[in-house]
């Protein structure tokens, strides 16, 4: 994927559709937006982060000549194309489960953490099979949300599908997660799988639901020998203690003569202090989750290795970068071409390995901090390391066969974070132009201690800005305040407290409507009575009234002037535009997006095929 290329995309796709929201009349507001937008605050600098090799571990074969591992296992974990090799973290998890004991796999993103308990539990389920032990559910994984058992559920499908055992040595794995119909349902109480994947929910339900098949299906768990957690980190304050709860009930119904294998998964968990450290804080949160002891020695931790030569450092390459960016980059650069290539070492080590006692990733760094490090190192101009940089990334992220090579591997994959948050509110001040403007909602601006901000909507047809106001008394003066868009007025003329919208009146505008004569209010303001015009008894309530009101938001003759337009928003005071009364405050005048983030992504993704060919 040309991920470079597509991120720039999305971003200037995002900056469009978030934009064409609203339209700005007043100079000063919208030149201020715009310094904003130019300058990334919403869709801040993408992390990038390399993707690591892992050591290799013992071969699937390997381990059944040893007698680790039942054949049958190996017919299932391996690929169309030849035999499967461990990683070094996943034999240990394997050795760990073989041994009886409950361990937690913290490995990175992508590292096969799934397989460090599916093949124990799949070896455990095809010897009893074996030894002519009766059907029943072994193991029951929760997962935090049910997009991650639908995954799963698929990918453990593919393996036992490809092995070629016989039906009846072949694991059975359903879902339990509540998108299943009452006969799926029903099905698995009557015929129990050896493996049943849920979520936290659906397991709380499952063991305190009175209904009868769900009683059946935790009968069916009786003797159950393996609990999982997917992504552990996720339990945590009043969900971790739900949770714990939840594990002890279930082990209490299903296996309470014995503690099962309690196996715990995540990519993050302690990211802080020593490796001894943080393996002891997560043995300790284990332990609470799960009620069985985990040590800090069942903590596995991944275990990495380079890609590129062990024997060359920073040092010894960073004095040929100049040269190796200068020149173009080759078409032909195969994985043993690339473990001497001065910027492969340099990338790797200055921006994906911290390369200590042991080798341990490094955090993600945003993009423009990575080719900055470049320039720094090579001496040349950022913009340059910048281009230079995502070319080669994107280069040897390829399979090698698209590199004059020959396999699939590619030698430096890596990930570009991209966070986008929406634009949210505009507020600022009642000062004359210029005015300050902010995009995080605060009472005073921080530069100017007793000016007041507001928030700030505008009108969708011309621009013109609305403060959203409530007016009221305090020590007995008239005061503006600020008040949220969803706090809807209320029409009550006994209320001390009147919410409304303060615009100010603009001079030298020829196409500002309003002045205050009824004959400048819209026409379904106004109607005819003895050939004389005068606004509508419905509506005179709301016609906006002349205010001058200071920066500290009091109503004063100092002030500078403004329309107060007393409860629901009627019409734009500048062009007429009239929002259909019923619609929402929000939905009447515009900010600067109308969107949450899920719908911008949606339409971002819509526009992602392209680049993914």
């Amino acid at each position: 994927m040309r991920a470079f290329q597509f991120d720039r995309h999305l971003i200037d796709n995002y900056e469009r559709f978030s934009r064409s929201f609203s339209t700005i009349h007043a100079p000063d507001l919208d030149a201020a937006i715009k310094r904003e937008y130019a300058e990334g605050r919403f869709w801040p600098d993408a992390l990038l982060s390399l993707n690591p090799r892992y050591q290799p571990g013992p071969w699937v074969e390997g381990l059944v000549a040893d007698g680790t591992l039942d054949e049958a296992t190996a017919s299932i974990f391996r690929f169309s194309n030849g035999p499967l090799r461990l990683h070094v973290h996943q034999g240990q998890a394997l050795s760990k489960a073989q041994a009886g004991d409950s361990y937690v796999v913290t490995t990175g993103t992508g590292s096969g953490k799934s397989l460090c308990f599916f093949i124990p539990i799949v070896d455990a389920i095809v010897r009893a099979r074996k030894a002519g032990q009766g059907k029943r559910t072994r193991a029951i994984i929760v997962y935090p949300m049910n997009a991650l058992a639908n995954s799963q559920i698929e990918e453990i499908t593919k393996f036992i599908s490809q092995s070629g055992l016989p039906e009846d040595l072949q694991p059975t794995v359903k879902r339990y997660t509540g998108q299943e119909s009452q006969d799926e349902r029903k099905a698995i109480a009557k015929d129990p799988p050896d493996i049943l994947l849920t979520n936290f929910m659906m397991a709380e339900l499952l063991l305190t639901r009175q209904d009868e098949v769900d009683k059946h299906v935790v009968e069916n768990a009786k003797g159950l020998e393996f609990i999982v957690l997917d992504e552990l980190h996720t339990y945590r304050g009043r969900q971790g203690a739900d949770v714990a709860i939840l594990v002890r009930r279930l082990r209490a119904r299903c296996t309470p003569d014995r503690a099962p294998i309690c196996i715990g998964t995540s990519a993050t968990m302690a990211s802080e202090g020593s490796e001894e450290s943080r393996a002891r804080a997560v043995a300790e949160v284990a332990s609470r989750l799960f009620g069985v002891p985990v040590g800090a020695d069942a903590v596995i931790d991944e275990s990495l290795q380079r890609a590129t030569h062990d024997e060359l450092s920073l040092d010894s390459v960073t004095p040929r970068l100049p040269e190796v960016l200068a020149a173009p980059l080759p078409e032909h650069l195969t994985n043993d071409e690339l473990k001497h290539h001065p910027l492969a070492v340099w990338v790797e080590l200055a921006l994906g390995l911290d390369d200590g006692l042991i080798l341990t990733r490094r955090p993600p760094i945003p993009f423009g901090e990575a080719a900055q490090k470049l320039a720094d190192a090579s001496k040349l101009d950022v913009e340059v390391c910048s281009e230079e940089l995502a070319r080669f990334l994107t280069q040897v992220s390829l399979p090698e066969h698209q590199r004059g090579g020959e396999s699939e591997q590619a030698f430096l994959a890596f990930k570009l974070h991209r966070f986008i948050s929406g634009a949210g509110e505009v507020y600022t001040t009642l000062k004359p132009p210029p005015r300050r403007v902010l995009l995080d909602g605060q009472l005073e601006d921080p530069k100017a201690p007793g000016v007041r901000l507001y928030p700030t909507r505008f009108c969708r047809e011309c621009g013109q800005e609305y403060h959203v106001v409530t007016q009221t008394l305090q020590q007995d003066r008239t005061v503006f305040l600020p008040r949220s868009i969803d706090e809807t007025p209320l029409e009550d003329e006994d209320a001390i407290d009147q919410a409304g919208y303060l615009t100010p009146m603009t001079e030298g505008d020829d196409d500002y409507r309003f002045d205050g004569d009824v004959e400048t209010l819209p026409e379904t303001w106004t109607e005819e009575r003895n050939g004389i015009l005068r606004s509508r008894a419905n509506r005179r309530k709301r016609i906006p009234q002349p205010v001058t009101v200071t920066e500290e938001g009091f109503l004063a003759p100092e002030g500078r002037p403004f329309w107060f337009i007393p409860g629901r928003f009627g019409f734009c005071t500048r062009c007429w535009e009239e929002p259909s009364p019923n619609a929402r405050e929000r939905s009447k005048l515009a900010g600067l997006t109308a969107e949450g983030r899920a719908i911008s992504v949606q339409n971002s993704e819509r526009r992602m095929p392209p680049f993914l060919r």
